[in-house]
């Protein structure tokens, strides 16, 4: 799907208001995404898979298992001096009210109240994300939220850490052969993962803007 007239022009104006943001501005913003990954097996031997990104498309949090052996569901945030825990959303499709309840509240309430006007919440335009219940909630907890232009994985850091996280999974020595296996592998890995990755990642937030403004809004590298 390409990027509409309107898209496009919203992660313009995105990248034109952030490119001279330094890092201490971006040291405020917690990025959180969902990703899901998946056992798939088509050729008798078993093998983790993460869907790749969904590159200028609309965000969703449903997406296809391939080859039908099943996909274990996670949502994550990183900032440059902090990383959540690694959240698997279990027993069906993560809405608006699990939203609150598994991550909003466990993860990001308590770090919005130490950080104060320190702490600034990116989340796409996914569908749970966005429901009313979750702005109401929002609000009440006065965190604050960034205006995040749709169709922007490649502007969030935290794809390349799934990526990453991805990779481990598969280069480990004892590969998981099953849903709980692959669970417990994530959470296992995601914790190992080092925050000077995550540094690098964000610091690579003032090049994505300047990538976005030189594509005019329209894809990057990233």
């Amino acid at each position: 799907m390409r990027l509409t007239r309107n898209q496009r022009q919203a992660r313009m104006h995105f990248a034109q208001e952030h490119h001279n943001w330094q890092i201490r501005h971006w040291r405020r913003i917690m990025f959180t995404d969902e990703s899901r990954f998946a056992l798939c097996s088509n050729d008798g031997r078993v093998r983790v898979w993460r869907r790749a990104g969904e590159r200028f498309l609309p965000s969703t949090v449903q997406e296809v298992v391939p080859f039908g052996n099943g996909s274990v569901m996670v949502w994550g945030g990183i900032s440059i001096d902090d990383k959540s825990d690694l959240v698997v959303i279990r027993n069906g499709a993560l809405n608006a009210r699990r939203y609150i309840d598994e991550v909003l509240q466990t993860q990001i309430q308590p770090r919005a109240h130490a950080g104060g006007e320190n702490f600034v919440l990116m989340q796409d335009n996914a569908r749970p994300h966005v429901a009313r219940i979750v702005t109401d909630y929002l609000q009440e907890q006065n965190i604050a939220i960034m205006q995040w232009p749709a169709c922007s994985p490649d502007m969030n850091p935290i794809e390349h850490l799934w990526d990453e996280l991805g990779r481990r999974i598969r280069n480990r020595q004892n590969a998981p052969i099953t849903l709980l296996e692959l669970e417990n592998a994530l959470l296992e890995e995601w914790r190992q993962i080092p925050q000077e990755n995550i540094r690098r990642l964000i610091r690579s937030m003032p090049r994505r803007c300047a990538a976005l403004i030189q594509a005019r809004g329209g894809p990057t590298k990233y």
